[in-house]
């Protein structure tokens, strides 16, 4: 055999291992960079429905879950505060929700809520964006005589009752959104999906 012959064998050996490597290490950076377009395991749970377990929420509690990124409030509310809800008709800028973002299955009335005891909504000021703080007790001194209990913007001044709608002549141009939701039983509550109520 001549050298020829083997400097042959050994450039396609070479030619063909070369080749390969570099055809895996293609393959090899490809994948994590294909892979990059798909949306993060934290950007999927962002938009991703939530449970809240409201087996323990006591009446007069707030508890807060997270949804896309916003706080979610989920408030059980009293019998005397829900007597107090129809009272307040008149002094709501938007007591009936007519310009209010809400799902269309949820009752466009003083209660606003699938079930009259727990009330659902989205814990930003529809002003500018803030967070109010949740006041429930009657006759707040800071807030005067007439205070049901309900939200505060520290913000710019803004006042809710306990179903989140805003008093008149108040910055806050709506009442508080209500996310979709619905209750797969008396003591889960999934938020971010219909569930049906549709």
């Amino acid at each position: 055999m001549s050298n020829d012959g083997v400097n042959k064998g050994r450039r396609r050996l070479l030619v063909g291992a070369s080749t390969v490597v570099g055809a895996a290490g293609t393959v090899g950076a490809a994948v994590p960079f294909v892979a990059s377009w798909n949306p993060s395991a934290k950007a999927k749970a962002a938009g991703a429905p939530v449970k809240a377990d409201i087996s323990k929420l006591e009446p007069g509690a707030q508890m807060i879950v997270e949804w896309r990124g916003k706080p979610v409030w989920i408030v059980r509310r009293t019998a005397e505060a829900l007597a107090n809800l129809a009272t307040l008709d008149v002094a709501m800028a938007d007591p009936e929700s007519a310009k209010s973002k809400q799902p269309a299955y949820v009752p466009a009335t003083s209660v606003r809520s699938l079930r009259d005891e727990y009330m659902v909504m989205i814990g930003i000021c529809t002003h500018l964006g803030c967070s109010p703080t949740y006041r429930p007790e009657i006759a707040a001194a800071d807030l005067g005589a007439d205070w049901k209990g309900g939200f505060y913007c520290p913000c710019h001044g803004s006042t809710f009752d306990l179903s989140g709608r805003v008093y008149k002549s108040k910055p806050a141009p709506t009442n508080l959104e209500i996310p979709p939701h619905f209750y797969v039983d008396d003591n889960v509550i999934v938020i971010g999906e219909d569930g049906g109520n549709v």
